[in-house]
């Protein structure tokens, strides 16, 4: 048998009172080892994919439809609902307006569909209408373009 422990009594409470407060530490950190990979096991199984495509909705009486995202954009309203690529594909034929940043339009290669194809209420929003004319002329409308003689008579501002 193992006779290397100390032969008084005064040193072997002193070891005992040191593996106790080891294998404390040691339960202590098992116990939280198994908390961590609990949490993590619970959090995979949590993490279902997200829908592949996805409508924003509107507000209001019966929330319509406003936009069709692809389920990854990161433009996505908080009011939306998941769709399945047929319904995603009949709301763009349909008319519905297609993101902008994700362009579902493309990855569901809808023809006609694209960026160039306007319809009226784009043409009406008011992001996409074209600046006026300044009201001012510009200084080289007034004085001509530099370097230019003004003809005898006239003055310049």
């Amino acid at each position: 048998m193992f006779d290397d422990l100390p032969p008084d009594l005064a040193r072997l409470l002193t070891l005992r009172t040191w593996h106790a407060m080891w294998l404390t530490r040691i339960d202590a950190k098992i116990a939280a080892v198994r908390q961590r990979e609990a949490e993590q096991e619970h959090a995979r199984l949590a993490r279902l994919p997200g829908p592949e495509w996805v409508v924003e909705l509107g507000i209001g009486a019966g929330r319509p439809p406003v936009e069709v995202h692809a389920g990854h954009c990161y433009a996505i309203g908080k009011r939306r609902r998941p769709i399945s690529r047929d319904e995603a594909r009949r709301l763009l034929d349909a008319g519905l307006r297609a993101c902008s940043h994700c362009s579902p339009d493309t990855l569901l290669d809808i023809p006609g569909h694209g960026r160039g194809a306007t319809d009226a209420a784009s043409q009406s929003d008011w992001r996409t209408m074209s600046t006026a004319a300044p009201l001012t002329p510009s200084r080289h409308e007034v004085n001509g373009p530099p370097g230019r003689q003004c003809p005898a008579g006239s003055e310049r501002r």
